[in-house]
């Protein structure tokens, strides 16, 4: 899309002065991660790991009910037959590496939940080993449908903040549609069209928000409240407010990132994985280059080796909703 051209390194790096934002680390400080050495490697069976993945077993009865509005932002709505009129993006000529599908899994237990807070959320709260994947903008319908079936053959959760002018959305809707449905895959707002929100009125604000929120109703039958990502991760009170105003008071930057908003290798993005996959961060990526869609092996290596559990912003936070 027209905004990821502009990207010439990893979206955490941004374009911002450090003190716009204390609290989120840089995905370039590759030698100085928070939580230290990686936790030591599970020495159990790759397909017993794969169970540690498979966190949709919280909807056959471990406490947690998936299909509540309660754990899913926003009540559901009948889908209204929407459409993209955002441009076509040219398919890039890849074939994502295949993942195993995992064993049928044990029932974990049920997450304590708490309320979304206003303003910046950039970790996970508390201590555990959640993690809490986020994929952006969606400008590959192929990379996007890649991660669909990553998530369908794996059990993985994730969220994924939605720029509804890329057509990967409306492209991969019937394929997504039940995830969300089951609450495996959170959709969230990251803007219709990925513009710095920074630059923007107030009113040219409000329309990017309403709109993509728009899309999010009538394609897939839900909203992305209370969650919202501003591209970039700019952001300043002004723009905190709007949102806030539109339903929106939780702005989720991040912890760490696999430094995928453009082109990268492959080792580098995992030499990334493995410093941020950590016990409760959020981590995010971007559905926009192939190269994420030839790791999924490995990145699944690391979740399980290091005994993370996988979950939506929704598992963690609950809403007013």
């Amino acid at each position: 899309m027209p905004a990821d051209r502009h990207r010439t390194s990893p979206e955490p790096a941004g374009k911002l002065p450090p003190q716009h934002f204390p609290a989120r680390r840089s995905a370039h400080a590759h030698h100085s991660a928070r939580a230290g050495a990686s936790p030591t490697a599970a020495t159990v069976h790759r397909r017993q790991l794969l169970l540690g993945l498979a966190v949709g077993a919280l909807a056959l009865g471990t406490g947690l009910s998936l299909q509540d509005p309660d754990t899913v932002p926003g009540h559901p709505i009948p889908a209204g037959g929407g459409t993209d009129p955002g441009a076509a993006q040219p398919a890039g000529a890849f074939a994502p590496t295949t993942t195993p599908a995992p064993a049928p899994a044990t029932p974990l237990p049920p997450i304590t939940r708490v309320p979304a807070p206003r303003g910046v959320i950039t970790a996970l709260p508390g201590t555990g080993n959640l993690l809490a994947l986020t994929v952006d903008d969606g400008t590959s319908s192929d990379v996007v449908a890649a991660y669909t079936k990553f998530c369908t053959d794996t059990g993985l959760r994730l969220t994924f903040f939605v720029n509804g002018a890329n057509r990967s959305w409306t492209d991969n809707a019937p394929a997504l549609r039940p995830l969300v449905e089951s609450g495996q895959v959170l959709l969230a707002n990251h803007t219709w069209s990925h513009p710095d929100i920074t630059t923007l009125s107030r009113a040219a604000l409000r329309e990017e928000i309403t709109r993509n929120d728009t899309f999010l109703r009538t394609t897939y039958g839900i909203t992305g409240l209370p969650f919202f990502r501003p591209p970039y991760g700019h952001h300043n009170p002004t723009t905190d407010q709007v949102a806030a105003d539109l339903g929106y008071p939780t702005i989720a930057l991040w912890e760490g990132s696999l430094g995928d908003s453009s082109i990268i290798t492959e080792d580098f993005l995992l030499s990334l994985a493995r410093q941020w996959l950590q016990p409760q961060h959020i981590v995010i990526g971007h559905a926009n280059h192939p190269a994420i869609t030839h790791t999924y092996p490995q990145l699944l290596d690391i979740i399980t080796q290091r005994g993370l559990r996988t979950v939506t912003l929704a598992d963690v936070y609950t809403t007013a909703h």
